[in-house]
């Protein structure tokens, strides 16, 4: 599947500071230290869209956060080596197909293709690799054999045997009871009878009239959820590589099961060394999600407003952090992103390198964006002689925060 264009980032003199990222699985912020096929490469996984609705400000705030990490590798001299995928197959796309009356794979191709344009239009560094499911099918299949006695089969479906995986839990850190109820919150069916544990998931879902559907050993079906980013991410990046992001959201039972195929599939833990994840975007109190229907779309905002303003009213919010979307936050960002550029512009200004430095070193500690752009706010409210200044501050915000 085809991503979508790269943004041109400029060259910054000298280098970026080593990432420090607040690791789910660690409890922790602590450093991000690649470990690739050589000492440059850093690798990432990035769980993408289920395309049956166009790009809320909650997909836009989650891969501008992980946006942040791959400019901020790349700075720091690191090769980025970037997967995503696409859930072109699923329930809720299925869903959404037949109460509009549109043939599935019409309706994720529309979709993919609006996610395309609202990533390029917020100049997100696109992913090396941009798989859609349904051109692995296979790969997920053979996956699943790899699992060997790890799995095992309710009617025609076949299910992992959480007892099977003797990490389950590490990367969420949950109790039981917490499990159970996200299990069920979150597209699980822990009350399924025939199941040898409720907090067994789904690997391969049989045939049903009217689904699409793939042959495997398993017999005619589609894959469960779970292991599709699992698969997807072993074949482009391979076990242990470096981070893992998604929303919040994700931490269980997504990431939890996921890294439970991987080590059992491959005998190698971590899955993932770093766990990292982006906080939930509300709107009138409630999480920004589509199955309430309150979603704020980039495509929309696109229309009337600069998209560098939106990505500014993203940016001004820590990216671990949940908070409620207002028309203020792009009231804001317009009038910070004015007085930026009109700064830029001027002959002169204050010292340019100590601002890189000021900026890189908020973006090395946990991605502070909102920290870098107070930064910037003081430079461009400052006076100076600096005739360098104004092209590096420019340049700085271009290539650190993707600001243009």
């Amino acid at each position: 599947m085809r991503s979508w264009p790269a943004p041109n980032i400029p060259r910054l003199p000298g280098s970026g500071h080593p990432l420090r990222l607040y690791d789910t699985a660690a409890r922790q912020v602590r450093a991000t230290t690649p470990d690739g096929a050589s000492n440059d490469e850093a690798r990432m996984y990035v769980c993408g869209i289920t395309p049956y609705d166009a790009t809320h400000l909650g997909h836009a705030n989650t891969y501008l956060a992980f946006d942040l990490v791959n400019r901020a590798w790349r700075d720091a001299g690191h090769d980025v080596h970037y997967t995503q995928n696409a859930t072109d197959v699923d329930d809720p796309l299925l869903e959404r197909a037949d109460q509009t009356g549109v043939d599935w794979r019409e309706l994720a191709a529309g979709q993919i293709d609006l996610f395309r344009s609202d990533m390029a239009a917020l100049r997100i560094v696109p992913p090396r690799e941009y798989v859609g499911v349904t051109e692995v099918v296979d790969q997920v299949a053979a996956l699943i054999e790899r699992l060997g006695d790890a799995v095992y089969r309710v009617g025609g479906d076949v299910y992992f045997a959480r007892s099977a995986a003797p990490k389950f839990g590490a990367v969420s850190g949950l109790g039981e009871d917490e499990m159970l109820a996200l299990f069920a919150e979150r597209g699980g069916d822990p009350g399924r009878p025939g199941k040898r544990d409720p907090l067994d998931w789904l690997l391969w879902r049989a045939e049903r009239p009217g689904e699409p559907s793939w042959p495997s050993a398993f017999g005619p079906g589609r894959p469960g959820w779970h292991i599709e980013c699992t698969a997807i991410a072993l074949a482009n990046l391979g076990s242990g590589f470096d981070v893992a992001g998604g929303g919040s959201d994700l931490v269980f039972p997504h990431h939890e099961m996921g890294a439970s195929e991987g080590h059992v599939a491959t005998g190698e833990w971590p899955f993932a060394r770093a766990y990292v994840h982006a906080g939930m975007v509300a709107l009138d109190g409630e999480k920004m999600s589509k199955s309430r229907g309150n979603l704020v779309f980039v495509s929309k905002l696109r229309q009337g407003h600069d998209a560098m303003a939106i990505r500014l009213a993203l940016l001004a919010h820590h990216f671990r952090a949940d908070w409620e979307w207002t028309p203020a936050d792009l009231t804001r960002a317009e009038e910070r992103l004015a007085r930026w550029r009109a700064a830029m512009a001027r002959p002169a200004g204050p010292d340019g390198l100590a601002l890189l430095e000021r900026v890189r070193d908020r973006i090395a500690d946990d991605l502070d964006a909102p920290g870098a752009l107070a930064a910037i706010d003081e430079w461009a409210a400052g006076e100076g002689t600096d005739q360098d200044a104004p092209a590096l501050v420019r340049d700085t915000a271009d290539a650190l925060l993707g600001i243009l």
